[in-house]
């Protein structure tokens, strides 16, 4: 029975990722990604499981493709495109792929599905901010001294994107409470994710690496070419630093804040 589960778990990411990468939402890689991520997810989690991850992949692409023209000319600042790639999809789903095989292993136990949940609402907040974010009228400030920056600057805070990042993570923490019907889940995992994507824009602020174009005179995360095709230079944070460890490691915070909140509020 679970093997019949995981084969069509991964007929089902594999279709997820095609799909995604005919509306071009994913590259080639990130689709690969996706089957793998999703087969996991799918066939080891089960519908509740399979249910957090596609709402946050059809919330978080359907604001990229309704506001993208807002960021078109913030594109040189990111060090991707609109196209997720691999790294991109194990970044957003590499934290839920090793929770849901701890769910596996130990499947009476609560604490890898609060995890996963906490997770998922941090890259549903951080995609939101992201995406949202930019039509704030006011320019953002940054999280860690409240110096005005430029738009896409890393660590770069409004009220509106930190609104839709509580509205990213409440809309996970929502799904969540369908398969979990209890009040205290909307607070936990609302919580754990906006935790988790303060926490993003906290790195990229101050470790996360940050390059110069010269020859733009622009701010980027590209290394280490720009879009222009010249060559950028450290500006700051640590080298190997880049957006998808930050991801990465705001994911694991959000799973962690999750199941520390919902130990301490039983």
């Amino acid at each position: 029975m679970l093997t019949a589960q995981i084969v069509i778990g991964f007929l089902l990411g594999a279709l997820i990722g095609f799909l995604a990468w005919r509306v071009r939402a994913l590259s080639i890689s990130g689709a690969w990604a996706a089957t793998i991520i999703g087969g996991l997810i799918f066939g080891l989690g089960g519908l509740s499981w399979a249910v957090l991850l596609l709402t946050f992949f059809i919330s978080s692409s359907g604001l990229s493709r309704a506001f993208s023209r807002h960021k078109a000319n913030l594109g040189e600042k990111f060090a991707k495109g609109a196209q997720r790639d691999w790294a991109q999809v194990f970044a957003n789903g590499g934290i839920g792929a090793l929770l849901v095989i701890s769910h596996a292993f130990y499947p009476d136990q609560f604490w890898p599905w609060i995890a996963y949940a906490g997770a998922m609402a941090t890259v549903n907040a951080d995609t939101w901010a992201t995406e949202l974010g930019v039509l704030s009228a006011k320019p953002p400030r940054l999280i860690t001294t409240g110096q005005i920056v430029e738009r896409g600057t890393s660590g770069g805070i409004t009220f509106w994107g930190t609104l839709a990042t509580f509205g990213g993570a409440a809309l996970i923490a929502l799904v969540t409470t369908l398969f979990t019907p209890q009040a205290l889940i909307l607070l936990v995992v609302s919580l754990a994710g906006l935790s988790g994507s303060l926490l993003d824009s906290l790195l990229g602020a101050s470790v996360q690496a940050i390059y110069d174009c010269p020859h733009c005179s622009m701010e980027t995360e590209r290394y280490p070419l720009h879009s222009c095709g010249r060559k950028t230079v450290h500006k700051r944070g640590f080298h190997w630093l880049n957006n998808d460890l930050v991801n990465l490691i705001s994911s694991l915070f959000g799973a962690v804040v999750a199941v520390g909140l919902w130990q301490l509020f039983q």
